[in-house]
């Protein structure tokens, strides 16, 4: 008899002492659950032994990306309506022997190893990063870690980001308008931001694959260096700077920002770069591109930013997205690194949240991939296509649902004068 599902569904609502929003098909093909509700799709026992492993998001994470675990129907339900079983509960040693406890928990759990077959612990997904975490955000971790999510394959890339190729929050006019032009506009409103005149410097830190190098040179007359970690982003944004004929404007580079030594510069890009620097090293990175400007120059820092929390100390990074997407990456609070870069000398003229933009820039992203999705396994591997169609579209919720941010934040090297070069009503970009 096929009832597997209906065994699942009881178990898991005993453990968790709330009913499952979800429906559950069973790898016996056995049902159980609303019938207009998104499928969880549990394909194997291997999926209940990744759970039962590793409680939680990670647990959740690992049977996805191998396949073990899937969702029919509309995915972005699914996530939302299983957020506060498994991303908002916490999973910590205090947490589970409390839940122990609790003689049905106990029950539940007997039952889930029963029908889960053998205890053995499945191997974690080749995608998942297993390292050291003792020495983060030096030079040499900063390169793999960039590697990781970056050299991923530039054909991939082009999926999912569209002709634009710019892999941070666009600037939407109208939930309505292309991709393509949500991307230039964002591009044109740092650039306006940033006041760029022909003849100055620019460096763009995090240069991705070349679309604010290219932009700046072509439509500003500036001379541009971009920097990056990831040689494919290099070359990638090379040949494209060979194609517009800017080769004597955009310079791209295979190096650390900490290494650029040719300024000053007249103005700095950095977008959606910041993440990627880490808590201890970020009043570093704001010492460094300060030292990198000229007086009177101006950064624009294109950051996503998290929520406070009552007790920083208690915060650690988010296990999935650090075990499969930005190994070793970190989230802020906006005001931190407003405190941050005003530490570093900059004078924080301008701070604008465009959180709402990056949940329609992400919504895109996934319908890129889902639309060519057969092409996109192919190119990065099923598991790697499948990290990232999990990722955008929990990310795309959590912009939603105002869990993250995202800001930019304009500052300048005021000379000791005082004179900032700004005008009397700064935001004339708009």
């Amino acid at each position: 008899m096929a009832d597997a599902a209906l065994r699942l569904k009881s178990l898991f609502e005993q453990l968790l002492g709330t009913p499952i929003p979800v429906r559950i098909r069973a790898w016996d093909g056995s049902e159980a659950g609303p019938p207009d509700a998104p499928t969880l799709v549990v394909r194997n026992r291997r999926a209940l032994r990744r759970l039962l492993w590793k409680p939680g998001e990670l647990g959740m994470a690992r049977a996805w990306v191998s396949g073990d675990l899937g969702i029919e129907g509309d995915l972005y339900a699914a996530l939302d309506a299983m957020s506060e079983l498994v991303w908002e509960r916490g999973e910590d040693a205090r947490t589970l022997a409390q839940a122990l406890r609790d003689p049905d928990v106990r029950s539940a759990a007997r039952g889930l190893v029963k029908l889960a077959g053998l205890p053995l612990p499945p191997a974690p997904p080749p995608e998942e990063v297993r390292r050291s975490r003792a020495h983060l955000h030096t030079k040499r971790t900063d390169k793999r870690a960039i590697s990781h999510h970056y050299d991923v394959g530039n054909d991939f890339y082009e999926i999912v980001l569209g002709p634009s190729m710019v892999y941070s929050c666009a600037y939407w006019d109208s939930p309505d308008g292309t991709l393509e032009d949500a991307q230039r506009d964002k591009l044109e409103l740092i650039c306006r931001k940033l006041e760029l005149t022909p003849g100055q410097r620019l460096l763009d830190v995090g240069c991705g694959w070349g679309s604010m190098a290219i932009h700046a040179a072509r439509e500003y007359g500036v001379s541009v260096v971009g920097v990056t970690l990831s040689q494919e982003q290099a070359a990638y944004a090379r040949k494209r700077v060979a194609g517009e004929g800017l080769t004597d404007k955009v310079e791209i580079r295979v190096q650390d920002y900490r290494d650029v030594t040719d300024g000053p510069y007249d103005a700095i890009s950095s977008i959606g770069m910041a993440e990627h620097v880490g808590t201890e090293r970020y009043l570093e990175y704001a010492r460094d591109l300060f030292g990198l400007l000229r007086p009177g120059g101006r950064l624009l820092n294109h950051q996503i930013a998290r929520r406070p929390w009552q007790d920083e100390s208690a915060y650690d990074i988010d296990e999935f997205i650090d075990a499969y997407v930005f190994p070793d990456g970190e989230l802020a609070p906006i005001g931190t690194t407003v405190t941050q870069l005003e530490s570093a000398g900059f004078e924080v003229r301008d701070v604008e949240s465009i959180r709402e933009h990056y949940a329609l820039t992400l919504r895109r992203w996934v319908a890129n991939l889902e639309a060519e999705w057969a092409r996109a396994a192919k190119l990065a591997g099923a598991g790697r296509a499948r990290v990232w169609r999990l990722y955008m579209a929990a990310s795309a919720l959590a912009f939603e649902r105002n869990r993250i941010g995202v800001n930019q934040v304009l500052a300048v090297r005021t000379p000791d004068g005082g004179n900032s070069g700004m005008p009397l009503r700064a935001r004339t970009w708009n």
